[in-house]
């Protein structure tokens, strides 16, 4: 018997909260993008960073839209050591993507490259946690529909990654993060809508929701704990004190001979700009 399921079962407070979070990853990440660039010296730190936010972004977002998820006349439970294999995986593959565009720059090829096994990762991501999901039930799923939830994952991937080579004030950041956040969270849900559930037998669902859901916040809370981190070194960076167009004057004015003591993150040092050691 084929069972009723639904992704909204809390109505629309898992699918915002949900989008909430892909943004949330997303500007994290771009911001770090933005000081790689700008720190040459403490570029694999910024990226690692970077691609740890998007990652965590992206999986919380996953993990926060499954609380709504909901199969009728089953019980569902995840299975713990795949769920966490998704998260790992969610962010290696980030890494990967954000290294690439990092230290081989925008170019065609580089972001196809990066693009498509960072949509492919993200992918695997999503579909790994629904691997991890158990019930009374067999999943299945509609092919077309997996195979247009993995173009779209493909697609966010690329845009996101180009996103962080090129785009660097901080409003442009901000939306271009509301953009992947629509994109990202629109491949979750087009990946659920081909989920379908074959019951074999019927459960007490309302005996154990309330540890599935104690089960889900313990996961989310690590991940989130990290995003809050990241935010916090990302807020007190001296360049996001300073501002974008204070940044790009003062980083002008020794090329211009202009007279007057740069900005302590600006103090050269080997022939480069120099931070202080905030990170």
């Amino acid at each position: 018997m084929n069972a009723t399921v639904s992704n909204f079962h809390f109505g629309a407070t898992t699918p915002v909260a949900a989008y909430l979070m892909a943004c949330l990853g997303a500007a994290l990440g771009l911001r770090c993008a933005t000081r790689s660039l700008r720190r040459p010296h403490r570029r694999a730190g910024w990226l690692a960073l970077g691609a740890v936010s998007i990652g965590c972004g992206i999986w919380t977002m996953h993990f926060i839209a499954m609380i709504g998820f909901n199969v009728q006349g089953a019980l569902v439970n995840y299975d713990m050591s795949k769920t966490l294999l998704s998260l790992a995986v969610a962010i290696g593959v980030v890494a990967v993507g954000v290294f690439l565009v990092g230290y081989r720059g925008g170019s065609v090829p580089t972001l196809a490259t990066a693009g498509t096994i960072t949509g492919l990762g993200v992918a695997a991501m999503h579909y790994l946690g629904m691997a991890a999901v158990h019930t009374n039930g067999t999943l299945h799923y509609d092919t077309p529909t997996v195979i247009l939830s993995v173009v779209i994952a493909v697609v966010a991937a690329t845009a996101a990654l180009w996103a962080a080579v090129s785009i660097h004030t901080l409003w442009a950041s901000i939306g271009a993060s509301a953009v992947m956040g629509v994109a990202v969270t629109g491949m979750h849900y087009t990946g659920m809508a081909s989920v379908s559930v074959h019951l074999t037998g019927r459960s007490d669902v309302s005996q154990s929701s309330a540890d599935l859901l104690s089960f889900l916040l313990a996961m989310l809370a690590g991940p989130l704990v990290v995003l809050l981190v990241a935010a916090v070194i990302v807020m007190f960076d001296p360049d996001m004190v300073l501002g974008d167009a204070e940044w790009e004057h003062a980083a002008r004015a020794p090329r211009e001979g202009g007279v007057g003591t740069p900005a302590p993150h600006q103090v050269p040092h080997d022939g480069r700009t120099s931070a202080p050691a905030e990170w």
